[in-house]
């Protein structure tokens, strides 16, 4: 039964969109790539609106877990911020600028006037951000969407006229660009953006539009043979500068290259190019100002499976320490700032940095499980044998990766390092930032919380007297060895005090403990 009408758009209505966008994304994802055929055949176009959405949705949920009821303009402006550091190839950062531009418009008002002129913002400066605008691709749907959406009575029939409209342009882009009549598809990009105006429909109405028709499978095999020469490099980079800079860049990269595309503002941009000179595209970004998150890819030369060595472990750590000595053990690591968890993308290219034909892939964390299984079933696409063990902290990754041996069969591997993982319960310790209800009762800012096995379980005052009763609590059920590992910004003396009561209360279980370096978590306890 469909939801009450919204009266206009708010923070849980953005949420959703993102939600509902990147789980339509994520099931059309191989049948986007498979029509994707300009500006280059690469067949990927659908994974990179999906991780440049997977990013945008990241980012707003991390403005929920700070703000219990965050405010309007923040969601938007947290959503279109997401999606500019996430964005992926070329549709990725057009998708990134059309979220921009709503959120310019949205941020001063959500009725369905200005979700109407938020859609034509967007058009706008995505066309602008487009060095030579090409009729027939996510452009043109993007601007049939913005003129169809005038004059809607109430947001969700902004919405659908949005999503019809866009609909009706994507029909039409194979008689726009003659590449896609060869093919006999529609726009790749412009197929993605009709998904997440679909979803967008979705979140405002409770109803989801009927779904755009599956390209036949006759007709997706051709599309290989239509793929024309061009530059040998895609380059993208993140960017810090001025407009003056960033004006002189796109003249430099315009006569390098092609399929240009400069989003941003406010002093960060998201450069996009297909050159044929590489490192001549990075060398303007550094003139321009300060470039960072390169990413280089050499079209057309994935790695060859037989070219791998035989089997790695990739581990998402939080904290330098943890990454440091996970990949002294020899697994490739991928290091999860505070605020800042991994897109399935960096998993993805963790997994290529490999260079394994079988890979054993630890998330050490039960937020990643989504995205990590993403990023398990787009290297399993290229070839590359992945296993995900459902880590959830890093003691139980610790934990699988020593056991790990990659001399024996794969199959026999993974069951270990699981059952050695499984076998791991974990506990934290964390500061409160705001007063709030816990499974333990209610904690005030400031008050130090124990948690074991993912659930709050002690409140506190003193952090080594609220760590000695976590200790205690985990260690009730038994248990041979306990891991420790401290931050930097630990209490002086924490890791001796708590080897001392294990030795003391607990007879028989050893202690080892780690570094986890700066900007780690207080404290993570593993019992095996």
């Amino acid at each position: 039964m469909p939801q009450t009408l919204p009266q206009g758009l708010d923070s849980a209505v953005v949420r959703s969109w993102c939600s509902l966008a990147l789980d339509a994304l994520g099931r059309e994802r191989e049948e986007i790539d498979a029509i994707n055929v300009y500006p280059v055949a690469d067949g990927d176009t659908g994974t990179n609106l999906y991780l440049t959405v997977e990013s945008a949705s990241q980012a707003v949920e991390a403005v929920f877990s700070a703000i219990e009821a965050p405010d309007f303009a923040d969601t938007v402006r947290a959503m279109a911020h997401g999606a500019l550091i996430g964005a992926r190839g070329n549709s990725g950062t057009i998708l990134s600028q059309l979220l921009r531009g709503m959120s310019e418009v949205l941020a001063e008002g959500r009725d369905a006037d200005h979700l109407a002129r938020a859609l034509r913002r967007a058009s706008a400066s995505a066309r602008e951000a487009v060095a030579h605008p090409v009729e027939g691709t996510i452009l043109s749907v993007a601007a049939a969407a913005a003129s169809a959406a005038a004059g809607g009575e109430d947001v969700a029939a902004v919405a659908r006229a949005a999503h019809a409209g866009a609909r009706a342009a994507l029909e039409a882009t194979p008689a726009q660009l003659a590449v896609l009549e060869r093919a006999g598809v529609v726009d790749a990009g412009g197929r993605g953006l009709v998904t997440v105006l679909a979803a967008l429909v979705e979140a405002v109405s409770g109803e989801a539009p009927a779904r755009a028709p599956r390209a036949p499978r006759a007709l997706v095999a051709a599309v290989e043979p239509c793929a024309d020469a061009g530059p040998a490099f895609e380059v993208i980079y993140l960017l810090e500068a001025d407009e003056p800079a960033v004006a002189r860049l796109r003249d430099r990269l315009d006569a390098l290259g092609d399929s240009l595309v400069v989003v941003g503002g406010d002093g960060l941009w998201n450069v996009h190019v297909h050159v044929d000179d590489a490192g001549a595209a990075v060398e303007a970004g550094v003139e321009a100002g300060r470039p960072y998150r390169i990413r280089i890819t050499h079209f057309g030369t994935e790695t060859a499976p037989e070219e791998r060595a035989g089997r790695a472990v990739v581990a998402v750590l939080p904290g330098e320490g943890l990454a440091h000595l996970c990949a002294e053990a020899g697994a490739t690591t991928v290091l999860a700032r505070p605020g800042e968890p991994p897109a399935s993308g960096e998993l993805v290219e963790a997994v290529r940095r490999a260079r394994a034909r079988e890979v054993v892939l630890l998330p050490n964390d039960a937020a990643l499980r989504h995205t990590a299984a993403a990023a398990a079933e787009q290297a399993r696409a290229e070839g590359i044998r992945v296993a995900l063990v459902p880590t959830r902290s890093a003691v139980q990754g610790i934990a699988a990766l020593a056991v790990h041996e990659p001399d024996r069969r794969f199959d026999e591997d993974v069951v270990a390092m699981t059952a050695a993982a499984g076998a791991t319960r974990y506990g934290e310790l964390a500061v409160a930032e705001h007063r709030s209800f816990t499974s333990a009762g209610v904690c005030q800012a400031g008050d130090v919380l124990g948690l074991i096995d993912g659930d709050v379980a002690v409140i506190g005052h003193d952090v080594a007297t609220t760590a000695g009763t976590v200790l205690d609590r985990m260690l009730s059920a038994g248990g041979e060895l306990v891991t420790l590992v401290v931050a930097d910004d630990a209490p002086e003396g924490l890791a001796d005090r708590l080897e001392s009561h294990v030795r003391e209360a607990h007879l028989a279980v050893d202690t080892v403990v780690y570094s986890g370096g700066p900007q780690a978590p207080l404290l993570l306890i593993g019992v095996e």
